[in-house]
C-alpha cells in the first residue's frame, strides 16, 4: 500500500490566494503578491521534506501572477477611461 503524503499547508494558501487574486477586483493586487510570496517558500519547504503539493504551489505562483497583471491591467483601463471621457460628463444636476 502507498503511503500518502501530507500537502504543504503553504501550497494550499499560495492556491487560494491566486485564485481569489484572479476574481476579487483591486484587492486581488495585494492577495497576489501575498500568494506569490508564500509559493516560494513552500516549493523549499515541499523539496526539503518531501511534502506533496508541488503542483498546488506552482499553479498558486501561476494564477497569483496572472491575478496581479489583470488587476493592474484593470486599474490603468478604468484610469484612461475615466481621463478620456470623464471631462464629458456633466456635473450639472439642474438637467435632472
Amino acid at each position: 500500500m502507498s503511503e500518502i503524503k501530507k500537502t504543504n499547508s503553504k501550497a494550499i494558501a499560495s492556491l487560494v490566494l491566486g485564485i481569489l487574486s484572479l476574481i476579487v477586483p483591486f484587492l486581488g493586487i495585494l492577495l497576489g503578491i501575498i500568494g506569490l510570496i508564500i509559493s516560494f517558500p513552500s516549493l523549499k519547504e515541499i523539496k526539503n521534506t518531501g511534502e506533496g503539493g508541488r503542483g498546488m504551489a506552482i499553479a498558486g505562483r501561476v494564477c497569483s501572477i496572472i491575478g496581479i497583471i489583470l488587476n493592474i491591467l484593470g486599474i490603468v483601463l478604468i484610469i484612461i477611461v475615466i481621463a478620456a471621457f470623464g471631462s464629458d460628463i456633466s456635473t450639472d444636476v439642474s438637467t435632472f
